[in-house]
């Protein structure tokens, strides 16, 4: 494949890029303003060029012991910010592709990541179907980046199964890293979920293939860290294929290209020791979880846990426990659903030890035979209820808590009226009623937001009525408006911490004023109340600045892109 560009707009491209690249080899600094107002089209290549300084790597780097030479000269790091560039013009999966790569005849690009770009090619000496895999802009990728691409080719190289796509080649063409791979002609698994779910019984068979291809990767000392339904590939017959081993983990002989304590996968699959980046305990029963997610998806067209951002979703994996997928379809068998809930538990010693059992458990359960997942017990439905539903269960426990000092108090004191003793039950009551309209208006994704501020708003009011019917501001009751605020920023919502802060301020206010009016007077000295006042703004503003760097974190890991 030629070094230089064939198509006459990339000439022209490669043209301008090269004095831009030149102008700044000689200590100059380009009007990039003007250059851009002159040429917009360019845009994502200057990108590149203006980071060309800390990105390029030097003539000759050293590779896990081994030195690789890398062109580095100007011209061909132009020709990689153009490649780069290039794909805009058309990048969808599918795409037509024709050009020589070596002994490859480059057909169509059948996807993309945040490092690795995939083509279906024609090997020309043996005249057959090939996936190739590459590195986007080689010339700009980081040892690291080098180091996890050939480690993936390493570890796929190792495998030798019928559901496991293997490894032809592996090698380096005009500074281009590459490997070649078998191609399987089809469709990901995650196409075939965009129709939907898929029926129970042929979900449960798929599931078991694929379970014994993942515990070959076991056998072989190696854990996925990745399965999803993008990274099982279904051929003409419809037999998956395990694809992708851009993450994997060598048991015992980690290469350390992924940084312990790093979080590396797809939030919405990936185990709860992931999603918490305890890399020494992500092993065969991470992918186990995954495995369990992907049969998940295909019984209700959904993963177990998917919100609007990465960091809802880990918060799920690693505190909530998924709807019982017979929730959104009827048809799955209670049994087919213990096995799924079975791979999905929080702690790894709780799911099945390989993913062979559970390959041999889903097909006990096609033979009709009994399965070796166990309903729960009631401690265990209880834990699992209280994750699935965690503010409901803790209102719950709060009110029944409430109820029980408000009983206790009313019983072992004169002092309390029985009217108002009634008063504060109805109201500690009618809390819980709009506490479970409230968990239900949350099943719905197009108004849970809303229903989350409907919840604090209520949280506030009604906490207000228990204190205007006690006419009792001063005593240790009042320290719920602050346990409020703080609360408030488990929903990881800025908005919602300040709403929260601000219904609490006007609160106190009002109930001040109303004691004033009405009596009892206040007994405590008018600075206590602003001293309470302003703890509610610091509360407020503490809480929600550490919402804002959660959420900052959260931006960044979303548009982190990993292979």
């Amino acid at each position: 494949m030629s070094d230089q560009p064939d198509d006459p707009a990339d000439a022209q491209a490669f043209e301008l890029l090269d004095s831009y690249l030149a102008a700044l080899h000689a200590g100059s600094a380009p009007d990039r303003r003007q250059f851009l107002a002159r040429h917009p089209e360019l845009a994502a290549a200057l990108d590149c060029l203006d980071a060309i300084a800390s990105l390029a790597p030097a003539p000759t780097e050293h590779l896990d012991g081994r030195a690789r030479v890398v062109q580095s000269a100007p011209t061909q790091i132009v020709t990689d910010a153009i490649a780069m560039a290039a794909p805009a013009r058309d990048s969808s999966p599918g795409a037509a592709v024709r050009s020589d790569f070596g002994d490859y005849e480059l057909l169509a690009e059948l996807g993309r990541g945040g490092m690795g770009v995939v083509y279906k090619a024609r090997q020309k000496s043996l005249d057959r179907l090939v996936a190739i895999k590459m590195i986007l802009a080689s010339h700009l990728a980081t040892n690291d980046q080098v180091a996890r691409f050939y480690a993936e080719a390493k570890a796929a190289a190792k495998l030798q199964h019928p559901h496991v796509v293997g490894i032809h080649e592996v090698g380096q063409l005009h500074g281009q890293h590459y490997f070649v791979m078998e191609h399987v002609e089809g469709q990901s698994l995650a196409v075939r979920l965009a129709s939907g779910p898929i029926e129970p019984t042929a979900a449960a068979e798929l599931v078991a293939t694929i379970a014994r291809a993942v515990n070959h990767l076991h056998a072989q000392g190696i854990v996925h860290r990745d399965l999803k339904p993008s990274n099982i590939l279904i051929d003409s017959r419809g037999q998956p294929h395990v694809t992708d081993f851009g993450l994997a983990k060598v048991l015992m002989t980690d290469s350390g290209a992924t940084h312990s304590g790093a979080i590396v996968g797809t939030p919405s699959y990936m185990a709860p020791e992931q999603a918490a980046a305890r890399g020494s305990q992500v092993g065969p029963r991470s992918d186990v979880y995954s495995l369990g997610a992907v049969l998940y998806e295909l019984l209700t067209g959904r993963p177990p846990f998917r919100e609007a951002t990465p960091l809802d979703t880990l918060v799920q994996v690693l505190e909530a426990e998924p709807r019982l997928p017979r929730e959104f379809n009827s048809n799955v068998s209670r049994d087919l659903e213990m096995i799924c809930l079975r791979c999905l538990e929080k702690s790894p010693e709780a799911r099945y030890t390989t993913a062979l059992a559970l390959a041999e458990d889903l097909e006990r359960l096609l033979k009709g035979e009994s399965v070796d997942a166990r309903p729960p017990g009631i401690l265990q439905r209880l834990r699992r209820w209280s994750r699935r539903k965690p503010a409901l269960a803790s209102h719950v426990g709060m009110l029944a808590l409430c109820a029980v000092i408000v009983q206790a108090n009313y019983s072992m004191t004169q002092s309390v009226d029985p009217v108002t003793h009634l008063r504060v039950i109805g109201v500690l009551a009618g809390w819980a009623v709009i506490c479970l309209a409230c968990q239900h208006l949350l099943s719905f994704d197009r108004i849970a937001e809303r229903a989350r501020y409907v919840w604090a708003a209520a949280d506030v009011m009604l906490f207000t009525a228990v204190v205007m019917i006690t006419r009792d501001l001063e005593g240790p009751v009042v320290g719920v408006f602050p346990g409020l605020v703080a609360a408030s920023g488990l929903w990881f919502r800025e908005r919602l911490v300040w709403f929260m802060c601000a219904l609490s301020i006007v609160a106190y206010l009002w109930l001040m004023l109303f004691l004033t009016l009405v009596g009892p007077p206040l007994r405590e000295p008018l600075f206590r109340h602003i001293i309470l006042l302003v703890v509610l703004v610091v509360l407020g503003v503490v809480v929600a600045y550490q919402v804002k760097r959660i959420r900052a974190l959260s931006r960044y890991y979303e548009h982190r892109q990993l292979p």
